[in-house]
């Protein structure tokens, strides 16, 4: 072993897929060299994390970042601030932009964009329609993309395949993981009326348990004809939760912060519209089965959904506003409270943003410390005491559902490919995330 390294994390209690244990991290080239007890070994840059715990590099598999299109909510530099201010290291983002991301062309121009302006790694979803899925088993292996996102219910964006046959030619062209926003477009229809005027507590009225049930009942059925995995993106019910447990096979799941944190009805009574997501903040006990996945290994990963809207936009009158909210900058800190408070160990954490992608999506050399893994880490101090407040908040619309909100946790330093590129709340150097690479894309 040479002893002459770029970077060594020393002293710092690392979790890494064999165990949690005090030892040092050697990074050369971009990737990990060595784990261990490093004595005297030099490096460029020598970081002493003594007290703190050094986790693989968070990977957030659910962002919209707006770009092109509304970029007045948000683009890909503010919201890849966002992430790593954030101890964010890497990103899935989402295709309803405008136009949506359904070509070969657009996906190129989103490639183009990130360039040099993107803080933290990156992969673009491609979004199905009814006119591209002839064409998604080779989009859905172009390098950088994470695979197909079908939207089965509307929601931002004019992305839709609503009908059981068009869901089943999306699911027929390709072999990847098809990742589903599980909402049942016709009974979003019939029950639009119960959606009731200056009144964002009828959400989970209109949008109910039962409307995302269908959807996930079709598209595991379906999924089966056609052999291909699916992936159920934000649950949001206790019934989806213990179904998709008799669908592992075939079926993963993800949820978000916000499902585990947010609670109805008193969610929309603080913060109205502020609140307002599809699919819906659900009751408690809704929160309850939702935790005993994620308890119980049912849950696979976590996403944030980052989805901003600016304050204008939320301040409207419901149900003229927009459904989402920002997440990338608040996961981490959110959940590490969610460990504070005993509902999740750190492990289990790790599991849902580290091990958890990369096992899932077939990530090369992230998601995990390990040596001749890509130098990503997420440093945070456990015992650190914040107040989050929308000061924070590095996204272009200024605001989180969290504001006020007092943790225990937070993030210290991101770290990607062995560059510090958050230290102690401040950015360092220029942005240089690069595009995600996928087994099954290769």
């Amino acid at each position: 072993m040479s002893d002459s390294f770029d970077l060594i994390l020393k002293n710092g209690t690392v979790v890494t897929p064999w165990g949690t244990a005090v030892c040092d991290i050697a990074v050369r080239g971009e990737r990990i060299a060595a784990i261990g007890a490093l004595g005297t070994l030099k490096a460029a840059s020598v970081q002493d994390v003594r007290g703190l715990h050094v986790l693989p590099g968070v990977i957030d598999s659910q962002v919209h970042f707006r770009e092109p299109g509304p970029t007045h909510k948000e683009d890909l530099e503010t919201g890849s601030r966002a992430a790593v201010l954030g101890g964010v290291t890497s990103v899935f983002e989402m295709p309803n932009t405008a136009p949506p991301t359904t070509t070969r062309e657009a996906l190129n121009d989103k490639f183009q964009r990130a360039q040099g302006r993107m803080w933290c790694e990156h992969a673009f979803y491609v979004g199905a329609t009814p006119e591209n899925a002839g064409s998604l088993a080779g989009l859905e292996c172009l390098p950088g993309v994470a695979g197909v996102k079908m939207f089965m219910g509307s929601s931002t964006g004019t992305l839709l395949v609503s009908d059981d046959s068009d869901v089943e030619q999306v699911l027929l062209n390709g072999r990847r993981r098809v990742s589903v926003h599980s909402e049942d477009e016709d009974r979003l229809k019939a029950r639009r009326h119960l959606a009731e005027h200056g009144k964002p507590a009828t959400h989970p009225v209109w949008r109910d348990a039962e409307t995302a049930m269908i959807a996930t009942r079709r598209v595991v059925r379906l999924a089966r004809s056609a052999s291909r995995r699916v992936h159920i993106l934000h649950v949001s019910t206790g019934d989806e939760i213990a179904y998709l447990a008799d669908h592992k096979d075939i079926a993963s799941v993800e949820v978000t912060p916000n499902h585990l944190t947010l609670v109805a009805p008193e969610c929309y009574e603080r913060l109205g519209s502020y609140a307002q997501m599809n699919p819906p903040v659900r009751d408690k006990s809704h929160w309850d089965a939702i935790w005993a996945g994620v308890r119980d290994g049912v849950v696979d990963v976590l996403g944030s959904d980052h989805a901003p809207h600016t304050r204008e936009e939320k301040d409207k009158t419901y149900p003229d506003t927009p459904a989402g909210m920002t997440g990338v900058q608040t996961l981490v800190p959110i959940m590490l409270n969610h460990v504070s408070e005993g509902r999740l160990s750190l492990e289990r954490f790790v599991d849902l943003t580290a091990h958890g992608p990369q096992r899932l999506f077939g990530l090369q050399t992230k998601g995990r410390i390990a040596v001749g893994y890509d130098a990503d880490f997420t440093v945070v101090d456990l015992n650190a005491r914040r107040t989050i407040e929308n000061e924070w908040i590095a996204s272009r619309c200024g605001w989180t559902p969290f504001d006020g909100m007092t943790v225990t946790g937070f993030p210290v330093a991101t770290i990607i490919r062995g560059h510090i590129v958050m230290w102690d709340g401040q950015l360092t150097g220029t942005p240089l995330g690069k595009p995600l690479r996928f087994l099954e894309a290769m």
